[in-house]
């Protein structure tokens, strides 16, 4: 499998079918700088789209990957040849990933242990370095699937958020001595969680229409405003909004409306 005989494969399928790389862009939802690097070789269509991509050339991802059109004699082998390459692949991202992987925790130990000392140092006890040791490590815990697992890493990220943020907050709570901290700190944290499940099952969903996801984003952001205005509100006893606060709102709607109107100007103009 070699990059450059794809992205040639790629513009000589692109052409025989009539399409110009904006086009063949506009089919796919990319931008046609993400087409323009393909026929170059400076990179591979992401494996979401290959299929996608491959129906609107008229060819089978195997031949795709191999620059070329293939006859039934010598198919499979080319199949064996793709799949090997492909597990190479796998194998030097996920090796980078545990390199990238080590070298961010080993900074985040660096980093805990100076602050320890400090704290030691300066106070003759450890004062304000447990904060900074339990932050560390849950900013540790989020970032690393990301790191290893990349796109697919997110949900996961997600998932060890929503399950270690109250923990978190009750250990700040309990360093710090205010109470507040865990009583309106978890419930803000709780509604905050939620907005960001949601915008990640919006972009899942909407996978191949970002700006529909963009838009929609911007209008729910709307209603989780006010909950968190209210909740703070509520709790502290006395209005925690100012103009400042509307004018973000309205500025969010008027760029929701305006991402979900241009993505539909889009979808029309694709299905013409």
């Amino acid at each position: 499998m070699n990059q450059i005989e794809t992205g040639k494969f790629i513009a000589s399928c692109r052409k025989e079918k009539g399409l110009t790389q904006a086009q063949l862009a506009e089919k796919l939802n990319i931008t046609d700088r993400a087409v323009s690097k393909w026929e170059t070789g400076k990179c591979m269509p992401d494996s979401s789209i290959m299929l996608e991509l491959c129906s609107i050339l008229g060819v089978t991802v195997n031949e795709l990957l191999s620059g070329e059109r293939i006859n039934m004699n010598n198919y499979e082998e080319k199949v064996s040849e793709n799949l090997i390459e492909l597990k190479k692949q796998n194998e030097n991202s996920f090796n980078i990933g545990k390199l990238l992987a080590i070298a961010f925790s080993a900074s985040i130990g660096i980093a805990i242990l100076v602050c320890i000392i400090c704290d030691f140092a300066n106070s003759g006890s450890f004062t304000w370095s447990p904060i900074v040791l339990v932050s560390c490590l849950l900013g540790w815990s989020i970032t690393i699937p990301m790191i290893l697992l990349g796109k697919k890493g997110i949900k996961t990220a997600l998932i060890v958020l929503t399950t270690l943020i109250l923990p978190y907050l009750f250990i700040l709570r309990t360093i710090i001595g205010v109470k507040e901290i865990f009583h309106i700190g978890g419930v803000m944290a709780a509604v905050s969680i939620a907005f960001i499940w949601v915008i990640y099952t919006l972009f899942a969903h909407f996978m191949d229409r970002k700006f529909l996801a963009t838009g929609i984003a911007f209008i729910v952001s709307l209603p989780f405003m006010i909950i968190i205005n209210a909740g703070l509100w509520f709790m502290i006893g006395e209005p925690v909004v100012d103009i400042w606060d509307l004018l973000s709102a309205f500025c969010f709607a008027i760029v929701g409306v305006a991402c979900i109107i241009y993505d539909r100007k889009r979808k029309m103009l694709t299905e013409a």
